[in-house]
């Protein structure tokens, strides 16, 4: 999972056949250019440059080139159908156009993704020439590579020692300092964390790690990350209807979406510094699980009844934002597939984005709009903060309201974010319910090639 090889890039256009890339507009002067067999071909073929239409023409000796239509769509996944359709013996090129060539990269680089773990195989992705200057563009997709990998492996194979040990495994691969918490000392330090992993008979673990660019002066911006690593989420007690359970093995998303980002900040050597902690956890029912009612004392002091056991998410990352404050980051990065009603309200493409930092929000939401990894933001509203009193604690993990259900959890998170700390809270999906060009189904990496943005042009210390 931390490499998949990207065998199907290669470094040499000698004898490549040609991708020509036309936009409707162009396509009467594109095909003034080609031989009039040619442009014939296209003519009577229908071909009218839509996005993602792809048309081949005939040589002597086969398939001489292919025409690729992009319509009025600017994004990396218009190339996204490309790897497969493409014919998988010749190396292909992408002749210059009217589109941005690494987006180019990334989009097909996204496309050429399958999951075949468990599969006797399918025919792999056509080659591509990629030039030299497209190496963020690889990063990226290579750490959404490991990111739907992770999501997309079964949860009887990655549980939570399995995704303490990947963690570990690539703060190994960066240099980063790293420490496993488990037992005992998980009990002690993240008594919430804890509490959740209860019922399983597969520990919980907490992987921290520490990393420092090698450009960075003693005193950069610190990014601070932490992950919802939920390996399957039965609801406990409160457990889910069987149509519930049939993708949570994607309640690890949030963790394995910050470990796809610090991925790309390491492997891009950016000048900051950046703390990463993912709750590894499995939810279960058992004897010794969590019960509703229950009351815990989470690592801050404040104390929290389970309103529902199938709201363990929150209690995942409780203790993770405190811990995370103390070291005073630049900025604060939490991301879960936290909450059903986000998906209600944005849908699966739109990740919810929650935020105490007006500007670091506004220039997050920019960065993803134009990296074509957006995300919408929805409110911190105070007026729905009592909705989360107990009688019998500081604070319960659930509304007594069955509405704006996003908010609530995002607030119930906020009392865990000490003042004077800038903090994102990310809602996501991580999942893909159909295949689409550059996205297959299955999981997927979200909002972190946006964050990767934010990163890269706008955190300061």
């Amino acid at each position: 999972m931390l490499d998949q090889p990207f065998d199907f890039i290669v470094s040499t256009a000698e004898g490549a056949r040609s991708v020509h890339v036309v936009r409707p507009g162009e396509l009467p002067g594109f095909l003034a250019t080609l031989p009039p067999a040619q442009a014939a071909f296209l003519r009577d073929g229908g071909f009218t440059a839509k996005a993602g239409e792809l048309r081949f023409l005939p040589g002597e000796a086969g398939i001489e080139a292919a025409v690729l239509g992009t319509g009025n769509d600017a994004t990396p996944f218009v190339f996204g159908g490309l790897p497969m359709q493409l014919p998988e013996g010749p190396v292909w090129k992408l002749e210059p156009g009217d589109y941005d060539d690494r987006a180019a990269t990334l989009g097909y680089c996204l496309g050429a993704y399958r999951y075949g773990r468990f599969t006797n195989g399918s025919r792999g992705p056509a080659s591509l020439f990629v030039p030299d200057g497209h190496e963020l563009s690889t990063i990226q997709a290579a750490a959404a590579w490991m990111v739907r990998d992770l999501i997309n492996t079964p949860a009887n194979i990655l549980g939570p020692v399995e995704l303490a040990d990947f963690a570990v495994s690539l703060a190994d691969r960066y240099g980063a300092a790293c420490e496993t918490v488990s037992g005992e000392a998980l009990d002690a330090a993240y008594p919430t964390i804890a509490a959740v992993g209860r019922g399983s008979a597969r520990p919980p673990r907490v992987v921290t790690f520490h990393w420092h660019g090698s450009k960075a002066p003693d005193d950069a911006p610190l990014l601070s990350l932490c992950g919802k690593g939920v390996c399957f989420d039965t609801g406990g007690y409160d457990l889910k209807p069987s149509a519930g359970m049939l993708r949570m093995k994607k309640d690890m998303g949030g963790a394995a979406a910050v470990l796809g980002l610090a991925r790309m900040v390491m492997a891009a050597d950016l000048p900051i510094r950046l703390a990463v902690r993912v709750g590894c956890v499995e939810n279960s029912v058992s004897g010794t699980a969590m019960r509703p009612s229950d009351v815990i004392r989470t690592r801050s002091g404040l104390s929290v009844e389970i309103g529902n056991t199938d709201a363990e998410g929150r209690l995942v990352l409780c203790d993770l934002l405190d811990e995370a404050c103390d070291e005073h980051p630049a900025l604060l990065i939490d991301c879960a597939t936290l909450t059903g009603a986000a998906r209600v309200a944005l849908g699966p493409d739109l990740p919810a984005l929650f935020s105490n930092d007006d500007a670091l929000a506004d220039a997050v939401l920019r960065y993803g709009n134009s990296v074509d990894d957006p995300m919408w933001r929805l409110p911190l509203w105070a007026g729905y903060d009592e909705w989360l009193k107990s009688p019998v604690a500081d604070v319960n993990n659930v509304s007594v309201k069955p509405m704006a259900g996003a908010i609530t959890a995002a607030l119930y998170l906020q009392r865990f974010v000490k003042p004077g700390v800038p903090w994102m809270h990310i809602d996501l999906y991580a999942w893909n319910d159909q295949s689409r060009p550059g996205r297959p189904e299955g999981g997927e990496a979200m909002a972190i090639r946006a964050a990767f943005a934010l990163a890269r042009g706008g955190l300061k210390g």
